[in-house]
């Protein structure tokens, strides 16, 4: 029956990694729902335009989930977005903005889901990234974001568990806009290749699923190895 199928929720899910993340979930069998600002054509699943670092509207599209799936079994935390700019130039509206929607959406949204999730004994994947543990310049903001999402990620599953597991994807180099790549920058990776965003959507599977069941509070970094690489300058 429809209301027996599990149900998962996907921010930033209108394009790029978010939505191969929607794609996949809704390709093996869940009802998704997908979340983002700005809709584009073909979105997985029913969409819901809001901003997620908005408390009020992030009480809203839970509610609303609550009302037209009946239950919440994964929630995947991926809207996010980078300002780049040096730190002087770095206004403090703009740095909340940047926190505000890659990481306090993912407390508002986890907060106003607690209860769904727990009842469904359900998932949370947060989507972080390498620059969690690296950087590049003038890159303050989002870097700081990440951290604290990977952060956030092992103190949401010590509070939640048993009941819900959560665990971070920490992806590095995924090609989400069609770039016109060099070999090199594939070969640079010692898998190979630049990611694809079904990279992660296949992770984030997994791990929302039941063959998961028995990681919690870990971080998967997917980035064909290159936080593992050694590079000096020649």
């Amino acid at each position: 029956m429809e209301q027996d199928r599990r149900v998962a929720l996907v921010t930033g899910g209108a394009r790029g990694i978010g939505r191969a993340v929607a794609a996949r979930l809704e390709r093996d069998g869940w009802q998704v729902v997908v979340a983002d600002r700005e809709p584009t054509e073909g979105v997985p699943g029913r969409f819901v335009r809001v901003d997620v670092a908005d408390e009020a509207a992030v009480q809203a599209l839970v509610e609303g989930i609550a009302g037209a799936e009946g239950r919440l079994d994964a929630l995947i935390c991926n809207a996010g977005f980078m300002i780049r700019k040096p730190i002087r130039a770095l206004s403090l509206a703009e740095w909340h903005a940047v926190l505000g929607t890659n990481l306090t959406s993912a407390f508002l949204l986890t907060r106003a889901a607690e209860g769904m999730l727990r009842t469904a004994r359900g998932a949370i994947v947060t989507i972080a990234s390498t620059r969690a543990h690296q950087s590049e310049a003038d890159t303050e903001s989002y870097s700081a974001s990440k951290g604290g999402l990977l952060a956030l990620t092992h103190a949401l599953a010590v509070s939640l568990g048993p009941d819900v597991r959560v665990n971070c994807i920490s992806p590095g180099w995924i090609d989400t806009k069609g770039e016109a790549l060099r070999p090199e920058d594939h070969a640079q990776h010692p898998a190979g290749r630049v990611g694809r965003p079904e990279d992660v959507a296949a992770m984030a599977a997994w791990l929302v699923g039941p063959e998961s069941g028995f990681v919690t509070g870990a971080e998967f970094l997917t980035d064909g190895g290159m936080t593992r690489k050694m590079i000096y300058a020649e």
